[in-house]
This record gives C-alpha cells, sequence and structure tokens, in this order.
C-alpha cells in the first residue's frame, strides 16, 4: 500500500527553508517537510498534519478552500498536490 504524499513547487530557497528552518522542520522527522530538490518540498499526512496546526501568520501553514490545498510563504501560496 502506497503512502499518500503532497508535493509543491515552492522554489529551492523556500524548500530548504521548510525543511530545515520552519516551526514543523523541528518536529519529529515524521512530521516535517522533506525537501525534494528543484524547488519542490513533500509533506507526508503527518507533515500535513503539523503544518495545518500553524497559525495564518506562520510561513508553511496551510490552507484548504475553494482555490484548494496550498502552503503557504509570506503572502505566496503554493498549490500541494497529491502524489
Amino acid at each position: 500500500m502506497r503512502t499518500q504524499r503532497w508535493v509543491a513547487a515552492v522554489g529551492p530557497e523556500n524548500a530548504r527553508w521548510l525543511a530545515t528552518e520552519s516551526r514543523t522542520a523541528r518536529l519529529a522527522s515524521e512530521y516535517r517537510p522533506r525537501d525534494l530538490g528543484d524547488g519542490r518540498v513533500e509533506l507526508s499526512p503527518l507533515a500535513l498534519g503539523a503544518s495545518r496546526e500553524l497559525g495564518e501568520e506562520e510561513d508553511g501553514f496551510i490552507t484548504d478552500d475553494a482555490d484548494g490545498l496550498r502552503v503557504w510563504i509570506g503572502d505566496d501560496a503554493f498549490e500541494l498536490i497529491e502524489s
């Protein structure tokens, strides 16, 4: 059985920051976003759940609305696509 994952193209600097400096990057490995290289970041179901706990004022927070599932960094939203 394949584990659900979500991937967003956020740019190399943002991917590196999400994986190493964000508040969720300080959690246990299964709760962290993972930098895939090429400016992409991957979230497991546990990492997605942890990111949903972030406040709107924190980079890396998640929204899920009519515009889709997105991760926010500053004023920029990046679509998370299930892979």
